[in-house]
């Protein structure tokens, strides 16, 4: 009798160390000062549970007025920060981020329904609405390709890509970059290949790279005008630079009517059609054709701050002419995107002649038609 009960009470114990070890937390996020981890988990940022990707606690997801095009991969952003800090707010230039900043974008598409579960076939759409539900995205719904990392480390921001498994369940550090062929199916069942790319770390200050001097890392979406809207979150809807500040995540803001608001590149309804263009360009290009951007030498700047129509495009002549001007003689001609260089050149998957010259292998069929409009309602003419 004395053995049963020992072995009943021992059995009450493995159940009872069982069912604490599911309630168990999971591990907080994990800030690396130095090295760089070899898998995503290893921060601690994102976790896989009951086929979701899921959010640590601490982490905050946040969306942007108008989304950098990446092959219609639609993303998952998250920001970081140990506990007691915060970024200070900026009206026009990336919030200045405390050491520690942990900043996430997880890039993804949806699965076409009946495809099995290793199909290289996914939906093609420009909306993620409705994907990023109960803290997470349903992994029997979405196929993950890569999280890139951006971490404010002492001595500057580092850029690190990780790539998912075809399990789903993990994603690895790539710092080469990696290949990854798609099939993109549109809502009438059309499809068109992309070979998408993981930028390797040198391809990531391409873009981060934003102030061609100091050639040091910044982020490009973390900017007031791209922030300040609406976020669908648990405890409900909030403009999100308000709702930063009340977590202490955000000092210095003003309120949300007092601070910059890009456009939404697709509100028809609320939004003129040169605010949605110079939105698009803002943050499609502008981190690069700035005047402090890579592309400055150009003189193209598509970046918010500027106004100069000469600086916009418009009837401007290249800095250097061959196959990228499509032997089209302005950047912009009023009236005329037939005859513009900026809408040949994002028409184009040519390597040699597309702009911008990396984060995609396809067309952004909506995008150029955006542009297209912009320019055909523009007036005037080149002489």
């Amino acid at each position: 009798m004395t053995g049963l009960r020992s072995r009943a009470c021992l059995l009450l114990l493995l159940l009872l160390s069982v069912l604490a070890a599911c309630d168990r937390a999971p591990a907080p996020v994990r800030f690396h000062a130095q090295g760089q981890p070899a898998l995503l988990s290893e921060w601690g940022v994102l976790r896989v549970a009951d086929r979701h990707l899921r959010l640590n606690e601490g982490v905050v997801p946040y969306e942007l007025n108008t989304p950098l095009f990446s092959d219609y991969a639609h993303k998952l952003r998250t920001v970081w920060m140990p506990k007691g800090a915060s970024a200070r707010y900026s009206a026009e230039g990336a919030f200045e981020f405390p050491v520690g900043t942990v900043v996430s974008k997880t890039f993804y598409y949806p699965r076409v329904p009946g495809q099995a579960a290793d199909s290289d076939v996914v939906v093609r759409s420009n909306s993620a609405d409705g994907e990023f539900r109960d803290g997470g995205l349903d992994l029997a719904k979405v196929r993950l390709i890569e999280t890139r990392l951006l971490v404010r480390r002492q001595e500057g921001w580092i850029a690190l890509p990780y790539v998912w498994n075809a399990e789903q369940t993990e994603a690895k550090l790539m710092r080469g970059g990696e290949l990854v062929a798609l099939s993109l199916q549109a809502a009438d069942g059309s499809r068109e290949d992309a070979t998408y790319q993981v930028p390797d770390q040198n391809q990531c200050g391409g873009c981060h790279g934003t102030d061609i001097k100091s050639k040091a890392l910044q982020p490009i979406g973390l900017k007031a005008r791209h922030l300040n809207r609406e976020f669908d979150y648990a405890g409900g809807r909030a403009n999100q630079l308000a709702h930063w500040q009340q977590l202490g995540y955000l000092r210095d803001a003003p309120a949300a009517g007092a601070a910059p608001h890009a456009a939404d590149w697709r509100d028809t309804a609320r939004a003129s059609l040169d605010a949605r263009a110079r939105a698009y360009l803002d943050i499609n290009c502008g981190h690069c054709h700035s005047p402090k951007g890579p592309g400055n030498t150009s003189g193209l700047w598509l970046d918010a701050a500027t106004q100069e129509p000469l600086r916009l495009g418009r009837c401007k002549l290249p800095i250097a002419a061959g196959k990228g001007t499509g032997d089209r003689r302005h950047d912009i001609v009023p009236g005329d995107p037939d005859a513009s260089i900026l809408t040949y050149r994002m028409d184009s998957d040519d390597p040699s002649a597309m702009m911008p010259e990396v984060g995609r292998s396809v067309v952004h069929r909506e995008g150029v038609t955006l542009i297209r409009e912009w320019i055909a309602a523009q007036q005037g003419d080149c002489g």
